[in-house]
């Protein structure tokens, strides 16, 4: 892939857009494609063949009379973050945690193989972070004839029926690059996000990493790097900044955490480094913070603004919810009852992901005690799970009040 000047990442219009869909139906290689990225990159990922964790491509999209191509070729139109979410039923936290950061998304259904359970369970999640725009990817149309192609298109068309209206549909192979730039296209005509750049600024955490190898200088060691997305506000290379709920310390045999302050080093959206940050696109944060407290994800979850700009974290919240009628992927279909006081939920706000203990419930509101502390913001949505045969099940989606 092309990489683009840096100009360009600062200047190009930018959106966010989740890959979605069932195990096995192509995400990873339609991202490949998409983006000349193989996101598969962890280890246990390569040896598995499935995505684990969220993986991230960022790209510049061009149009050369008419054809829409990542080779630089023509106008540049947009540069897209494009983050792959894992579609294992076992994984449905980290899929809640990508769909958070995305402007839209691209729901892959494999044609020779249908509606499966996750493709269902994705599109939910979607509605629960309130994702509004999405695009099919009818993929692996090599795979099948006109009849089942055709009849598959319309089980699409009835499972977005109510939900996602007027949502292109558009035939794809993955695998022999059929149709890449009719995608790439759609990707290009979807409107553009508001973006809230006043008021301070709200970074949320996806993952965190140590970006140092094995026998750099001291000198050079680079600090923890946070990596997600910014959802309003600016941030300044220089800025004193702040983590909440921070990381996890152990007194008196009790678990608490601890605000972590710290300053921005440098920041990057995508590959291109930046010397200030404004909503759109993937990017990470380079901190002064010692590398190790980066490492395996360590700060996912936590919230970054301005230092004392943060409210103050909550191990308990109302909630006002709303219940999905059906759960998926139980080999079935089974109707989703009512909460109940003492029940134990999970619920994924912004990119962390929580369990809680319900201890009122009053018809369409709730209370709950936390289990891990989180940031509030009145309003924001989030995924409500249940615990269902030993698997957590989306079943419905709330909001902070």
């Amino acid at each position: 892939m092309v990489q683009a000047k840096k100009s360009e990442a600062e200047n190009a219009e930018t959106i966010n857009v989740g890959i979605v869909g069932h195990i096995d139906h192509g995400k990873t290689t339609l991202l490949q494609r998409l983006s000349g990225k193989w996101t598969d990159t962890h280890s246990e990922e390569l040896k598995r063949g499935i995505t684990i964790r969220l993986g991230y491509a960022d790209v510049f999209i061009y149009e050369d009379h008419g054809k829409y191509n990542i080779e630089k070729k023509g106008r540049l139109v947009r540069h897209v973050s494009f983050v792959d979410s894992p579609g294992h039923e076992m994984l449905m936290a980290t899929m809640l945690s990508g769909a958070a950061m995305i402007d839209a998304a691209i729901l892959v259904v494999a044609a020779n193989e249908g509606i499966k359970p996750q493709t269902r369970e994705h599109l939910m999640a979607l509605q629960a972070k309130k994702v509004k725009t999405i695009i099919v990817a009818q993929n692996k149309i090599d795979l099948v004839d006109q009849k089942q192609a055709e009849k598959n298109y319309q089980e699409i068309k009835d499972l977005l029926k109510g939900k996602f209206d007027n949502v292109l549909v558009i035939p794809t192979s993955a695998q022999q690059g059929a149709n890449i730039d009719v995608l790439l296209k759609a990707i290009c005509d979807i409107p553009s996000p508001e973006r809230k750049l006043d008021g301070d600024p709200i970074f949320v955490v996806a993952r965190s990493f140590d970006i140092n190898r094995p026998g750099k200088k001291a000198v050079d060691l680079n600090g923890a790097v946070l990596g997600g997305a910014l959802k309003q506000g600016k941030l300044k290379v220089g800025d004193e900044i702040e983590l909440r709920p921070g990381k996890v310390i152990k007194e008196s045999n009790q678990i608490k955490y601890k605000t972590i302050s710290t300053k921005v080093r440098k920041l990057f959206r995508g590959s291109g480094e930046v010397s200030e940050m404004t909503p759109g696109g993937s990017m990470s944060i380079e901190t002064e913070l010692d590398m190790a407290l980066g490492r395996a994800d360590s700060l996912a979850g936590n919230v970054v603004s301005l230092s004392g700009k943060l409210p103050e974290t909550t191990e308990k919240m109302r909630v006002k919810f709303s219940l999905f009628k059906e759960v998926y992927g139980l080999g079935g279909h089974e109707n989703v009852s009512q909460i109940k006081p003492g029940e134990t939920l999970m619920l994924s706000i912004n990119t962390s992901i929580t369990g809680g203990s319900v201890k009122r419930v009053k018809g369409d509101e709730m209370e709950i005690d936390l289990k891990i502390p989180v940031v509030p913001f009145k309003g924001d949505n989030m995924g409500i799970a249940r615990n269902i045969s030993g698997h957590w099940r989306l079943i419905g989606f709330g909001e902070i009040l």
